[in-house]
């Protein structure tokens, strides 16, 4: 979706799709559902890795439009009730520039009422998949990844691979995403799958 990826998940006779990209790639987003058959009934559930509004974005329109339940964890709900981000710290300087912009944005007209809240270690198999929910704060106190049971490990932000895989360049808790990471590097993966850049081996997991 631009330079923010949406994932779309086989769930049984469905689909879960993880993160929606930001509202301006709505008619692209609406088109690929459509044409694969998610939408207008067999959209499952939608899941966000995080509340940040490039992930976010379409949730409010689908919701309206054809009542598509949004599940979040819950420590980013005031980030998709309000549509305001916030404040973070970065160690790069693309993440310092990430930073300043992001503090000047905040866009309400965007803003929802999650249906459902995720919980570390929660099944998605109620949904028609087989993975697991694994809360990763640091990012955002509401990160989470998905695990599936195939080895794919859909990660948000908490890890990139715009030119090659690193960690966040922003953090709200940097103890804690140092924590996080160093979960994710345990997991039994194959394939990493980020929220902006290509898909890796998990043998490149950023160190």
């Amino acid at each position: 979706m631009g330079f923010v990826n949406a994932y779309l998940l086989q769930a049984g006779d469905g689909y879960i799709l993880v993160d929606t990209g930001i509202s301006d790639v709505w008619t692209k987003l609406e088109s690929e559902l459509l044409s694969r058959g998610a939408l207008p009934e067999r959209l499952k559930l939608v899941i966000l890795t995080h509340g940040d509004m490039d992930h976010s974005g379409n949730c409010k329109k689908l919701q309206q439009k054809y009542g598509v339940n949004i599940a979040i964890h819950q420590g980013d709900l005031d980030m998709v009730t309000t549509g305001k981000p916030r404040r973070r710290s970065a160690n790069t300087l693309t993440g310092r520039i990430m930073t300043w912009m992001a503090s000047k944005i905040s866009d309400a007209s965007g803003s929802f009422e999650p249906n459902l809240y995720l919980e570390d270690g929660q099944s998605l198999q109620e949904f028609g998949h087989d993975a697991t929910v694994i809360h990763t704060p640091g990012h955002t106190a509401g990160s989470i990844v998905i695990l599936t049971a195939e080895g794919d490990l859909i990660v948000g932000d908490t890890v990139s691979n715009r030119r090659k895989p690193k960690t966040a360049d922003l953090f709200e808790d940097e103890s804690e995403l140092k924590t996080s990471l160093s979960i994710l590097r345990g997991l039994n993966a194959k394939i990493v799958y980020p929220g902006h850049g290509k898909p890796f081996p998990f043998d490149q997991f950023p160190n």
